[in-house]
This record gives structure tokens, C-alpha cells and sequence, in this order.
């Protein structure tokens, strides 16, 4: 990977690492991923949530009956946490000696253009999942990197959300800047996003022990992989209805 930085952000309050803005992050609710992933797993299933935020989801999977360990690496997120036992660290050097039902690794966090970092975080959802559990991936579409432009809308609260820039700098890549607004407060965040095509997916599910099983909803954005030794990676997983 290049010096170029991956993501960095502005405005009032704590930026992470990862240039996400921590008051902005709590103020956001989930948008239909809690179930979504609730009706694919077990009833009651213990949960590994890496990059849990300020538990946008986390709160509604718990209300949903699951036990979550909610990892993130900033303290400031965590504060936000209720109800989980929460673990700060970052995904790649994580080891909780303890496996899991399931293994979330969403908000397209598995997106990034580092190589050796998305094949570390691979690793860290085998080495955390049961042999007879899952592993539950968030992705863009691979299509949203060839059609995605600057745009403006505004929420179901009222805040202001833009994409402000959309630079392509290598084939499979995406550089572009969101733009948040909420009254008076406004932060930006600027991100590099690699396009992850199913079977440049399986191939590195593959690398880590895990096999790329079905998707959660026909739209692809949602996969399912599992242990290696339960089952054969598939091409083109089947979509849950």
C-alpha cells in the first residue's frame, strides 16, 4: 500500500483514528441491520461485534436477546456502549481466547485498501469464531464503485448528509469525502475504499480458513462465511430470502 492515508476527519469532538467523529457516530440508529443479522443467526447466539462504534447496533442486538462483546479501538466509542462487555483494541492484534457463535464485521470496515490489514482482520474473525459458527461480512456493492457520484439527502432527523468528493486513483478504488450536518455542527470524513468483487472475496476468505457461504439479501452487500472444514466456497452464495 502507498503513504497515501487511508482515512482521516474533521470537526467538533473526538476523531478516531479512522477519521470517524464520535459525537456524530452516537447519534446514529441502526437501519435494519440488527435483525437482519438476528434472522440469519441462532435465537440467543453470542456475539464478537469488531468495530462496534458507539453501538448503533450493538444496543438493538442485545434488546434482541444476544450476548455481545462489542471491540473498538477508540475509548470514546466505547463510553457509549451500555449492556455489552466491551474490549478496546484494534481488529488485527485482537486475541480474547474465546470463540464466538457469531463474528460481525460490518460498516464496511473490510473495504479498506490495505492488503495485509483486511487479511489480519480476516484472520482475527477465524480465529474468534466456533468451528460450528459464522462469520458475518458487510460490503458495498461491487457495482456502487463504478456508479457512485457526489449527492446530497437529508435524514428521516433532519441532519444533512453529502458526498462531497468521488475520486477513482486506481482501478478497484475509491477516494471520496462525506460531509455530515446537524444544526450547526458539521464534520467530514475522507476515505479510501477497495472494491471487493465475490471472487476476490472468496479468495481471501479462503486465505484466512474461511469459506464464503450464502449472502443475507439478494443485493450482496451481506455475506455469510463459515470455518473452512464445514463446507466448499461458493462462487455465487444463494441469497437467504
Amino acid at each position: 500500500m502507498s503513504s497515501r492515508r487511508l482515512h482521516h476527519g474533521t470537526g467538533p469532538g473526538t476523531i478516531t483514528p479512522d477519521g470517524c467523529a464520535v459525537d456524530y457516530y452516537a447519534m446514529l440508529t441502526p437501519n435494519g441491520e440488527p435483525e437482519l443479522v438476528h434472522a440469519a443467526i441462532p435465537e440467543g447466539a453470542s456475539i464478537l461485534e469488531l468495530g462496534a462504534g458507539a453501538g448503533r447496533v450493538t444496543h438493538r442486538l442485545l434488546a434482541l436477546g444476544h450476548e455481545v462483546v462489542a471491540v473498538d479501538e477508540s475509548p470514546e466509542m466505547l463510553a457509549h456502549i451500555e449492556g455489552a462487555k466491551t474490549v478496546r483494541s484494534s481488529i488485527q492484534s485482537l486475541s480474547l481466547r474465546r470463540r464466538f457463535d457469531v463474528v460481525l464485521l460490518m460498516s464496511f470496515v473490510i473495504e479498506t485498501p490495505d492488503d495485509e490489514l483486511r487479511r489480519a482482520f480476516l484472520r482475527t474473525c477465524r480465529e474468534h469464531v466456533a468451528d460450528d459458527g459464522c462469520v458475518i461480512l458487510q460490503r458495498k456493492l461491487p457495482e456502487w464503485y463504478d456508479t457512485v457520484e457526489p449527492f446530497e439527502r437529508v435524514a428521516a432527523d433532519g441532519h444533512v448528509v453529502r458526498m462531497t468528493a468521488v475520486d477513482r486513483p486506481e482501478p478497484h478504488l475509491i477516494d471520496a469525502t462525506m460531509e455530515y450536518t446537524v444544526g450547526d455542527r458539521r464534520w467530514t470524513h475522507t476515505f479510501l475504499s477497495r472494491r471487493l468483487d465475490d471472487d476476490f472475496l472468496a479468495a481471501e476468505l479462503d486465505a484466512a480458513g474461511l469459506a464464503m457461504a450464502e449472502f443475507l439479501r439478494g443485493d450482496r452487500g451481506w455475506v455469510r462465511a463459515l470455518p473452512a472444514r464445514l463446507g466448499a466456497s461458493l462462487r455465487r452464495p444463494p441469497a437467504i430470502p
